[in-house]
């Protein structure tokens, strides 16, 4: 798939974890039918991307086998273009074979949190497969990266760090409109360095790569939020933190709540034409 996105707001990412144990839904999709389900309904809630994961990557996850996570990502995806989804499916992996086996059974993007470095083959991977990339920045691993992360300017470190990376994909032979960009929000950073990264998100943007942005839910609400111990009671949070990631230039807002996140963001682009009306 090309870049592009509707010039009035940034495309719409619902996540669909096939798994026991992410942070705010696991265990509510991981049987098969209940995923290919619930990826269908954020299709009508107006999602443009199913993003299909089948290891949880928060804070302190268990890594999972590539075998299991094929068997509970692979059938998901081609339930999904059996069922009539025609839009863009992504696999949310940071393991080659499994990238293989999704992109075989229909997703057309590769989402790594890893950025291609988690084997020595993935980049050779990516380039063979001839999907779109989501490169992630992420500090440490899932197991420890919230243990103390540090930065001396986290919005230019991760900048720094994501053109660096794409640079070294491009000269590998990824084409650039192959590539995206995530500043990974909640992956080894604390919620002042992601607050920031989200005021400051178009400085991401100056790589002219697009900038795919995923704060649902995050703990980040919470530490504004105390009450907001749930992750189902982040709601209020992540649309704001969406709609402000879309103000600096978001092409890509990856969510739990499609629908409101949607309304959200066509009521912004609403009041943005207003004011280029003459």
């Amino acid at each position: 798939m090309a870049h592009s996105r509707p010039p009035s707001r940034p495309r719409v990412m619902g996540i669909v974890n096939v798994t026991p144990d992410s942070f705010s839904d696991g265990g509510q999709y991981d049987t098969v039918q209940a995923a290919i389900a619930h990826g269908l309904k954020l299709a009508e809630q107006g999602a443009d991307i199913l993003d299909i994961g089948g290891e949880s990557t928060r804070p302190g996850a268990t890594p999972v086998d590539v075998d299991t996570e094929i068997a509970r990502t692979a059938p998901v995806i081609a339930g999904l273009r059996d069922a009539g989804w025609s839009g863009a499916i992504s696999i949310d992996t940071m393991k080659p074979p499994v990238a293989r086996i999704a992109v075989a059974a229909g997703a057309n993007i590769w989402n790594d949190v890893t950025a291609l470095s988690f084997a020595p083959d993935s980049v050779a991977t990516a380039i063979a497969l001839q999907c779109d990339v989501v490169l992630m920045h992420m500090q440490g691993q899932p197991q420890t990266m919230q243990d103390a992360p540090q930065y001396d300017d986290v919005v230019a470190e991760v900048a720094d760090w994501l053109a660096a990376r794409a640079g070294e994909v491009m000269a590998a032979g990824l084409a650039p409109d192959r590539i995206w960009l995530d500043p990974g929000i909640g992956f080894g950073k604390t919620a002042a360095h992601n607050l920031a990264l989200t005021r400051h998100l178009h400085r991401l943007t100056a790589t002219g790569l697009p900038i795919l942005y995923g704060a649902s839910r995050k703990r980040t609400i919470q530490s504004i939020d105390p009450t907001a111990t749930n992750a189902t009671d982040r709601l209020g949070g992540s649309l704001a933190l969406a709609l402000e990631a879309a103000r600096n230039g978001a092409a890509v807002i990856r969510v739990h709540d499609v629908r409101e996140t949607v309304q959200a963001l066509k009521v912004q682009a609403a009041l943005s034409a207003i004011d280029r009306l003459p």
